[in-house]
C-alpha cells in the first residue's frame, strides 16, 4: 500500500542492457513521474511538506510583526492640534560640520570619527517638509532643536512643493492639491477632478493666501508638483496633466509661455499614454533658462524660453537607468558656487547623485544610500555643504555630510516628498557642488551602508524590479519598513503557488473520481 506522497522504484532493462530504475511518485494519489537511474523508495508526507511551507510563511512574516510592534506607533502621522508660534531660526554655516572636521570616507559602516561626527553636531533651525499621499497629507514645519512640530497644514489630499517666499521670513510658499467631486468641479469636466492650489502661509499666524486655481481631469496623477518663482505674479509651473512646462500670471489667470515635451519627444518614449512624462519639478535659473524634470523619460532638460530646449545640455537618457531612473526634484547649482552640476534625488535607484558639467558632458561626481534608503525624492544643499534629503519609503528626513556620515534624521510619514531647512535659501541655493567642496576632479561615491547585514538587506533588496517593490511599499501603512515589505511579497508569492498547487491537486483528485480511477499507478511486471 502506498503511503499519502511516496516514490516506489522498479528495476526495467534499458536498450543498452544497463539496469536502470523506473520511479513513480504518487502524491495523494494523484501525481506521477517517471524514471531516474537510481534505485530505492523514498516516502513525503505531504502533510509534512504543508507544514514546512506553513513555518516559512511564518518566519517571513515575523519582521513584519516586529515592525507593527516597535513602528505603528513611532512615524509621526497625527495632526498636532493648534500650531505654535514658531520663532525664526536661520542656520550659521560657520557652526555646522563642514567637510574639513569629517574627512574619514564611509564605505561600509560608521567609524569612529563619524560616531563623534554624530555626537558633536547639534542640527539648529526649521525644517518644513510636504506629504504627498500617506501620513496623511500635510504641511508640516519642525524645530531641529527640540524635535518638535511647531506648524502642520493637512487640508488637502496632496502636498507638493515647499518654498520660502520673498514676501516675509515667516511665509511658505506651497502646492497643493485636493480631489473633488461633481458638486465642486466645473460642469466641463467629469467627476472626480483635480483642483491644483498654488498658496502662500504665514506659519506663525496660520494666515493662509491662494495665489492661483486650476481645475483638470483626474487620471490618478495630473497634479502640479512644482512651481517656481519668475518675477512678481508669475510663476513657472510643471503640467504633468499635459506634459508641459508653463508660466502663468497669477494675477491675470493668464498662461503666458508654454513647452510642450511632445514637440522635441517621441510618444514611444517615457510611461503610459496618461501619464507619459509626469513632469515632476521645474526651476528658473541665473541666465534665464528653466530646467525641467522628466520623471518617465529619466531626463533632465535645459530650455531657452526664446529657442527651445538645448539638446548638448541634456542630462540623462531614456532607459538608461545606470545614470538616472524615474528622478525628482534636480537641484541647479551654477558656476558661481561651483558648478554647473546638478544635484538630484535618483528615486527608483533608491540614491542622492550629483553630476557636474565639464567638457560638454556630465560626470557623475557624488553618489550617497544606505540600506534603508528607498524612493528618494529631494536632495538640497545647505550652506554648510551637508545635503538635506527626503527617503520617502525609509520614512524619514536625514541630513548627511559630504563623506557620507549621518548627522541628523527624523522619522516623517510615508509619502514624504519636498524638504526645505528655512534660512538656508530655496532648495540649494546656498549650497557649492560636491567638487567645489571636496576640492577633487573624481567621482566621490560615499555611502553609509552598515557592515554585513546592511549589504545583505541592500543586495536583497536590489533582486526586486525597483517599480514593483516601491509600489507596493507606498500603498502599505506607513509602518512597514523595506525589508519587511519586501518579505511580505515573497511570502504572497509562496501562499499563491501554495494554493495554486493545492487547486490542482484538488481538482486532479475531483476528475479522478468522477472517472472512478483511484489514481493507483500502473503494476510493474518482472
Amino acid at each position: 500500500m502506498t503511503s499519502p506522497m511516496s516514490t516506489e522504484a522498479t528495476p526495467i532493462q534499458t536498450h543498452h542492457g544497463r539496469p536502470e530504475t523506473q520511479i513513480i511518485i504518487i502524491v495523494n494519489r494523484g501525481f506521477y513521474l517517471t524514471t531516474i537511474p537510481r534505485s530505492g523508495t523514498v516516502t513525503i508526507d505531504a502533510r509534512r511538506v504543508r507544514i514546512v511551507l506553513l513555518l516559512i510563511v511564518v518566519v517571513l512574516a515575523l519582521p513584519l510583526m516586529v515592525d507593527f510592534a516597535t513602528r505603528s506607533g513611532s512615524v509621526d502621522t497625527t495632526d498636532p492640534g493648534p500650531a505654535t508660534e514658531a520663532t525664526p531660526t536661520t542656520t550659521n554655516p560657520a557652526s555646522a560640520e563642514t567637510t574639513e572636521s569629517v574627512q574619514s570616507t564611509v564605505t561600509g559602516g560608521t567609524n569612529h570619527t563619524d560616531r563623534q561626527a554624530q555626537a558633536d553636531y547639534e542640527p539648529t533651525g526649521l525644517v518644513a517638509y510636504v506629504v504627498d499621499a500617506q501620513g496623511p497629507s500635510q504641511l508640516t514645519i519642525v524645530d531641529r532643536s527640540t524635535g518638535e512640530r511647531v506648524f502642520n497644514r493637512s487640508d488637502y489630499d496632496l502636498y507638493h512643493d515647499v518654498d520660502p517666499t520673498p514676501a516675509g521670513e515667516q511665509t511658505l510658499f506651497y502646492v497643493a492639491s485636493n480631489i473633488r467631486g461633481e458638486a465642486i468641479c466645473p460642469a466641463r469636466l467629469e467627476s472626480p477632478c483635480a483642483q491644483d492650489v498654488f498658496e502662500r502661509v504665514n506659519y506663525s499666524t496660520g494666515e493662509v493666501e491662494r495665489l492661483h486655481t486650476r481645475f483638470v481631469n483626474y487620471n490618478g496623477s495630473s497634479n502640479i508638483h512644482d512651481a517656481d518663482r519668475v518675477a512678481e505674479g508669475k510663476y513657472l509651473a510643471a503640467d504633468i496633466q499635459y506634459d508641459r512646462a508653463y508660466v502663468v500670471d497669477i494675477r491675470t489667470d493668464t498662461v503666458e509661455w508654454t513647452w510642450n515635451a511632445a514637440s522635441e519627444f517621441n510618444q514611444s518614449s517615457g510611461g503610459a499614454p496618461n501619464d507619459w512624462t509626469h513632469v515632476n519639478d521645474v526651476e528658473v535659473l541665473e541666465d534665464g533658462r528653466y530646467m525641467v524634470n522628466l520623471r518617465n523619460q529619466d531626463q533632465v532638460v535645459f530650455i531657452d524660453p526664446e529657442t527651445g530646449m538645448d539638446h548638448n545640455w541634456t542630462l540623462g537618457a531614456d532607459g538608461n537607468h545606470d545614470m538616472l531612473y524615474e528622478q525628482h526634484n534636480a537641484d541647479y547649482i551654477p558656476e558661481s558656487q561651483g558648478g554647473p552640476a546638478v544635484l538630484v534625488a535618483d528615486s527608483e535607484n533608491s540614491r542622492i547623485v550629483e553630476y557636474q558639467r565639464r567638457n560638454d558632458t556630465w560626470e557623475r561626481t557624488w553618489l550617497w544610500t544606505d540600506e534603508r534608503m528607498r524612493w528618494s525624492r529631494d536632495a538640497d544643499r545647505l550652506p554648510n555643504n551637508n545635503t538635506l534629503i527626503t527617503d520617502t519609503l525609509g520614512t524619514r528626513l536625514l541630513e548627511v555630510s559630504p563623506n557620507g556620515t549621518i548627522l541628523w534624521e527624523r522619522e516623517v510619514p510615508r509619502g514624504v516628498y519636498e524638504a526645505e531647512l528655512l534660512g538656508t535659501g530655496a532648495e540649494s541655493d546656498g549650497g557649492l557642488s560636491m567638487a567645489a567642496i571636496r576640492g577633487t576632479a573624481n567621482q566621490t561615491d560615499v555611502s553609509s551602508v552598515g557592515g554585513v547585514s546592511g549589504q545583505l538587506q541592500k543586495g536583497f533588496l536590489g533582486l526586486f524590479p525597483p517599480l514593483v517593490l516601491h509600489g507596493f511599499l507606498y500603498v502599505m501603512p506607513t509602518w512597514v519598513s523595506p525589508l519587511s515589505g519586501a518579505l511580505l511579497l515573497v511570502d504572497l508569492v509562496i501562499v499563491v503557488l501554495w494554493g495554486l498547487g493545492e487547486g490542482v491537486r484538488f481538482g486532479r483528485r475531483q476528475y479522478r473520481a468522477r472517472r472512478g480511477d483511484s489514481g493507483e499507478p500502473p503494476a510493474s511486471e518482472d
